[in-house]
């Protein structure tokens, strides 16, 4: 598995990617392993009709490629992927659908787990942003709390690079520190970040005389 570099933009890096936690694969399992014993059973006690054993076998392929081997394909299909911009979720066999938050939008992220989940290292994401898309349920991934932590550093770097760029891009302090309150106001600045910016524009500015 691997995110494909041709769809990354310029400076663009995959941070981590990863797929559905592992306990989706335990109720295709189950029945991978009932339909198969129900057949192996049937051969080897085969009924006084001759056919039976035939359409027991017949009935197990067709429900096994919906129960058993469907859920796996997609599980394997589907990923998750986060970069130093933007946090991606891509789903689907043969049509493929995908959702992109960039890092800047996100404004809340939250984790939920219960009794099993905790147990298996396994959980909800719930991302709240500023973008049309609102809230998004990245659901059943592993270690959701750590994944929570790595997203809000990812988010606070980003912000950094934004902001930098921004002010470098300014020609006077004024329209500078406009930038900056807006970035601020939209959740891309912390206000840490923010005074730190702000210091460096108006300590810039009483250099720049001498």
């Amino acid at each position: 598995m691997g995110y494909p570099k041709r769809l990354l933009s310029g400076g663009e890096t995959v941070i981590r990617e990863f797929r559905p936690h592992w306990r989706m694969l335990f109720v295709p399992t189950g029945w991978t392993v009932l339909l198969a014993a129900a057949v192996i059973l049937t051969w080897i006690f085969p009924p006084t009709t001759k056919w039976f054993d035939w359409a027991v076998t017949g009935v197990a392929g067709v429900a096994w490629l919906i129960l058993g081997l469907y859920p796996f394909v997609a599980w394997w299909f589907t990923s998750y992927v986060l970069t130093n911009e933007r946090l991606i979720t891509r789903r689907g066999i043969l049509a493929r659908h995908g959702l992109e938050i960039p890092l800047e939008q996100i404004t809340n992220v939250l984790f939920s787990q219960n009794i099993l989940e905790r147990v298996l290292r396994s959980g909800d994401l719930l991302i709240e942003s500023a973008g049309t898309s609102g809230q998004s349920r990245f659901s059943d991934i592993p270690e959701p709390e750590e994944f929570q932590s790595l997203l809000y550093t990812v988010r606070e770097e980003r912000g950094k690079v934004l902001a930098g760029k921004q002010v470098n891009g300014g020609d006077d302090a004024i329209s500078q520190l406009e930038r900056l309150q807006h970035l601020r106001a939209e959740g891309a600045l912390t206000e840490e970040q923010f005074e730190e910016q702000k210091r460096r524009i108006l300590g810039g500015d009483q250099q720049a005389p001498q």
